[in-house]
């Protein structure tokens, strides 16, 4: 099985790029399994319904989210979607869901969105502890695990990922939009990758017009800010899956 993995979905444009990119990729490389993040896509701060329609139309089986995820309140009209899922670690109570099973080729995959809280600023449930009870929920139910990890820190996405190590089946960093070089498989045999990226601006901080953003950190005033313009970039990353142990057998980034 191959399932791909796609960085954070920076505005309209990167919703297009997607668009035009992944039914290449999918038909070249043999796709079984999509997950898109897209919690930047309606202009750089959460989804709407065009742009979920628009992701899961162009080859996603499940959208994930970050600390974005209520910064469009069109998004209240499609959260109990089984193809969307925030983070699990909001407080209990919030609508939507952070987990979601899937079928594909006769497996039944888990989809897990957790959200880190170093240097994120919102208030969530401990996402080691709670990943932990999640995955112990999950075992006997599906054959594969996957853990989108929405967080700031380095440190945070790798020390989850290492604590997790054999007990799930594939943990991606996503939030900062630039893609590490760390794609690996652990000792126990989890594969892991800091950040997919982003598919939005080239010519950009991050998906952000580059003078808006500068000023930000030129005068420390609050400047808004705005997607850049031009030419995108599409960052993910394919993960091939053995069918009879279900363990990831190899990683590798495919951009363009």
């Amino acid at each position: 099985m191959k399932i791909l993995a796609v960085g954070d979905i920076v505005g309209e444009a990167g919703v297009k790029k997607l668009k035009e990119i992944l039914p290449q990729i999918k038909n070249r490389e043999n796709v079984d399994f999509v997950i898109t993040n897209g919690e930047n896509s309606a202009g750089g701060m959460g989804i709407t319904e065009k742009n979920f329609k628009d992701i899961i139309d162009a080859g996603t089986n499940v959208v994930t989210m970050g600390n974005h995820t209520w910064g469009k309140r069109d998004i209240f009209k499609f959260i109990d979607d089984p193809k969307i899922l925030r983070p699990a670690n909001y407080p209990k109570g919030v609508v939507g869901k952070g987990v979601g099973i899937y079928n594909c080729n006769n497996k039944k995959i888990a989809v897990l969105n957790l959200m880190g809280r170093v240097d994120i600023n919102i208030l969530t449930e401990n996402p080691f502890i709670l990943a932990k009870e999640k995955i112990k929920e999950l075992e006997e139910q599906v054959d594969i695990i996957i853990m989108d990890f929405h967080a700031e820190a380095t440190a945070e996405k790798i020390a989850m990922a290492r604590f997790l190590d054999g007990s799930i089946t594939i943990v991606f960093g996503t939030h900062t939009h630039v893609q590490t070089a760390d794609e690996q498989i652990f000792p126990k045999g989890t594969a892991y990758i800091t950040d997919l990226g982003m598919t939005g601006p080239k010519e950009s901080v991050i998906g952000m017009d580059i003078q808006a953003s500068i000023k930000r950190f030129e005068t420390a005033l609050p400047e808004k800010y705005k997607i850049a313009e031009g030419e995108c970039i599409f960052n993910s990353i394919m993960f091939e899956i053995d069918d009879v142990t279900n363990k990831v057998t190899s990683i590798k980034r495919i951009n363009f």
